[in-house]
């Protein structure tokens, strides 16, 4: 699954009981539609996102850049503050594009996506297959 959206603010990182890092970040997604009247109705949806791959993209994911993510949903359960249960969902990103916003040095950012080594490589230098 593809969303585009802009970072609301900058990424995270934290870290799990295992000591696993996770970056998290909310993107804004943007969409509209004609009431019945025909007025344009702007509508924005905030999307919770988790990528477990490296805490390294957490240095350029900040607030007000665009960014193309694939990934698929997952839930989250949790005891809130008051002790009634909570639950969400997360969009678990597998692959980070930044397209184009504020972030400092955005030019500089390609698209990469890591190893099985969690290394990070720019993904113009793979073979191009698509699997």
């Amino acid at each position: 699954m593809n969303i585009n959206g802009r970072l609301t603010k900058d990424a995270t990182v934290s870290k799990t009981t295992t000591g696993k890092e996770v970056v998290n970040f909310t993107i804004a997604v943007n969409d509209g539609y004609k009431n019945k009247q025909g007025e344009w109705v702007d509508t924005t949806e905030f999307i919770d996102c988790a990528f477990w791959r490296t805490s390294v993209v957490a240095s350029w994911l900040k607030q007000g850049l665009f960014v193309e993510l694939y990934g698929q949903i997952s839930t989250r359960a949790w005891i809130g503050k008051d002790g009634a249960p909570q639950a969400g969902l997360t969009f678990s990103t597998s692959s980070i594009k930044p397209a184009w916003g504020t972030a400092s040095k955005v030019d500089a950012v390609q698209d990469y996506k890591t190893t099985e080594n969690n290394s990070l490589v720019n993904e113009d230098q793979t073979d191009g297959l698509p699997f």
